[in-house]
């Protein structure tokens, strides 16, 4: 029983040291910089994720309309998770408009939408996506596995692969979520963001 919590632990491990390779690193700085763009130029960002992923956006978004490390004024972020317009939209239209029904509602040109998804492969997301591009948003993937659908299709995007469950993944999502957040508030409140 130890050795598989042990394997899990190294696996835990393994998920997170991807945050130093250099292509996370450059995602991370890429996504920092174009949401505190967003921030200080008076727009919003929408999150949008299915399952586990939904939390996580819920998560992000809270980490901005709250605060993070330190007291700051709020910054406009939406996670795309009102039950009842997902209720509606999911009955009347079919589960794969939910989120584009809320970009085409909510997002206007200079917002930013990030989708969270470990498959890729989520047609809801993928539709909002194209929706997004067609607003003028700017679009950003925290992907896993191959990226599937959804890679190449973003402005920024970072595929967390080698794993086989969503677990790993979304656990190194969400990590390099909270870096990214500790940057933009750096970048958006403090005179010495270049440090």
């Amino acid at each position: 029983m130890q050795e598989t919590i042990f394997r899990s632990a190294e696996e835990a491990v393994r998920a997170a040291s991807m945050l130093k390779e250099p292509a996370s690193l450059r995602f991370m700085e890429q996504t920092a910089e174009a949401l505190a763009q967003c921030f200080r130029e008076g727009h919003k960002v929408l999150i949008a994720g299915n399952g586990g992923s939904l939390c996580d956006a819920m998560h992000f978004a809270e980490e901005f309309t709250g605060q993070f490390r330190k007291p700051r004024p709020a910054l406009a972020a939406i996670a795309l998770a009102d039950p009842g317009h997902m209720s509606c939209v999911g009955n009347d239209m079919g589960f794969e408009q939910i989120f584009a029904r809320s970009v085409e509602a909510l997002g206007q040109a200079g917002d930013v939408l990030i989708v969270m998804t470990t498959s890729g492969n989520s047609v809801n997301l993928v539709r909002a996506v194209h929706m997004a591009k067609s607003k003028g948003l700017t679009t950003i993937a925290f992907l896993g596995k191959t990226g599937g659908q959804m890679k190449g299709l973003c402005d920024l995007e970072w595929i967390v692969s080698g794993f086989a469950y969503s677990d790993r993944i979304q656990e190194a999502h969400m990590a390099a979520g909270h870096i990214i957040i500790e940057r933009v508030e750096q970048c958006v409140f403090c005179s010495t963001a270049n440090v």
